[in-house]
């Protein structure tokens, strides 16, 4: 499904009315009468329950209005609370304002000290509250008597469903600056925002209804929309297949550079989760020092050694081994860094091999530390490398403050896939995969149990292996991000979030995987 800021969904209206002859009007008709639907589903029988609508000045007070006249139709006691003075409603807000007036529902606008105690006597007697202060438009701080009403509503104990978006979301980053509506339901309209899907706005959603309002399919598919959400019934059809007549190297073959004193853990989980991602062979290449441990401690994943210096860097001397090592075993991946090292000459090492081996490549950990300001380094790759930073990480690499970052991560992850020509995995509660010409997915499943060390080895690994086995880069990377995800929520639904760790993750990617399949059949 795709996913909208603020002026793609002001586009897609305005292509319905001006080229398909929809008018506002009808648009507002039917958002209202799916908001009511929504409200009478929450309640049960309506008839005589008592209803607080609180509506702003633009059509996401125009759709509360029409939630109010049709819920009043079906026997509801309606109160209507209005943020502004009844001339500042306009075009077809103000034909619904005047609808419900013609009905005498009690409609009060908030211009005095009485209409404020009204609306607080009339918010705590209320069985539901509807919420339509505030629509796409909004962007900043509250204003002061905005603030206190939603203060009220989200203090009253009461059922809220919210309009569009909650009020005080910022619908193109789910942004909030002081204080939004804690909502029991929001009910979106088309398609949804990204707001509803990012943190903190997605905190404050509660259970998301995505409403038809009448809008042609082909202009909610349009490609000006660059953003999506996926479920397993998409992920399934980008899933890697396997023939009968599979043998292991024809599934894929993944070389991992990986490992240095101390950090063998992560070069352990990144080939594991390659393997069970349904690699046919993985290959771990780690420091000398360290290979005769791993050799004893990896069972189904080879191994071979890389030469050191002095200090356990990589040696130049290893370039030459790799290369013959990618070429002799035809290797389809390679991940370079998860616990690598970040000494100079180990970094040198990485800048060479990425520039010079034409591999698709998962660069992640201590591998981003060598590209850190080398914007142009994929420029003449045949395949453009993923990248997987988590914010810490992405901030280095761009050179701009975790905070800054936070206030648009979707932008941020955009523009940085086009600098670095790359694909962009930004880890997080809500990971976000960028690619250079623009098309964003963001993953809406995963868990904050996952916040464990080496849950992002493991996240590689699987990216890695789907890379292997054929997938497109953009596709690798968005369909490792969902069983990344997926396989932490079946760890989180069998054993709880707390004391989770990266090799359960692991264990529960065959699991996600066959979950994801089955749904093929």
């Amino acid at each position: 499904m795709k996913v909208v800021t603020a002026e793609e969904i002001k586009k897609i209206e305005q292509i319905a009315i001006k080229e398909y002859g929809i008018s506002e009007l009808i648009l507002m008709e039917n958002a209202g009468v799916e908001v009511s639907k929504i409200v009478k589903c929450h309640i049960g029988d309506i008839n005589n329950k008592k209803i607080v609508i609180f509506a702003g000045k633009g059509n996401n007070g125009g759709d509360a209005f029409v939630v109010a006249r049709h819920l009043a139709n079906q026997g509801a006691k309606i109160k209507v609370f209005i943020l502004g003075d009844f001339t500042e409603i306009i075009d077809s807000a103000a034909i619904n304002l005047s609808i419900i007036k013609k009905m005498n529902i009690d409609i009060t606008a908030l211009n005095h000290e009485r209409d404020w105690d009204k609306m607080k006597i009339s918010t705590a007697f209320a069985d539901c509250i509807v919420d339509g202060l505030i629509g796409t438009g909004f962007i900043g701080e509250l204003r002061e008597d905005t603030e206190k009403i939603i203060n009220l509503i989200n203090n009253s104990g009461k059922d809220i469903i919210s309009i569009d978006l909650p009020s005080g979301v910022e619908t193109d980053n789910g942004k909030v600056s002081t204080i939004a509506v804690k909502a029991t339901k929001t009910v979106t309209f088309s398609l949804p925002k990204i707001g509803l899907i990012l943190y903190p706005g997605t905190s404050f959603v509660g259970e998301l209804f995505v409403a038809d309002i009448g809008i042609p399919r082909k202009i909610l598919d349009s490609n000006f929309i660059k953003q999506s959400i996926l479920n397993a019934n998409d992920i399934k059809d980008l899933m890697p297949e396997r023939s009968p007549e599979a043998y292991k190297g024809s599934v894929g073959k993944v070389l991992v550079i990986a490992g240095s004193r101390g950090m063998t853990g992560a070069a352990t989980l990144t080939v594991d989760a390659a393997m069970r991602a349904g690699a046919g062979k993985v290959t771990l290449a780690i420091g000398e020092s360290l290979h005769a441990i791993m050799e004893m401690k990896l069972t189904e994943v080879m191994t071979t050694p890389l030469q050191e210096n002095d200090n356990n860097s990589l040696s130049d001397y290893c370039f030459d081994e790799i290369k013959k090592n990618v070429n002799d075993n035809n290797i389809d991946s390679i991940i370079i860094g998860p616990g690598l090292g970040r000494q100079d000459e180990t970094l040198k090492v990485i800048r060479n091999l990425i520039s010079d081996v034409d591999k698709p490549f998962i660069i992640d950990a201590d591998g981003l530390s060598a590209i850190n300001g080398y914007t142009g380094f994929a420029n003449n790759k045949t395949v453009v490398p993923i990248l997987t930073p988590h914010l810490g990480e992405f901030s280095k690499l761009i050179g701009i403050a975790i905070e800054d970052i936070k206030e648009d991560i979707i932008f941020f992850a955009r523009q940085a896939a086009k600098d670095f020509n790359s694909i962009i995995v930004l880890k997080g509660p809500r990971t976000v995969v960028a690619a250079p010409n623009g098309d964003i997915y963001i993953n809406t499943n995963a868990n904050e149990g996952m916040a464990t060390a080496g849950s992002g080895d493991v996240l590689a690994g699987i990216i890695g292996s789907f890379l292997a086995q054929g997938l497109e880069n953009y596709l690798a990377a968005v369909t490792g991000v969902f069983i990344h995800g997926f396989a932490g929520d079946i760890v989180a639904c069998n054993n709880g979030k707390i004391g989770m760790i990266a090799g359960d993750i692991t264990n529960a990617i065959p699991g996600a995987i066959a979950k994801v399949n089955t749904k093929r059949s």
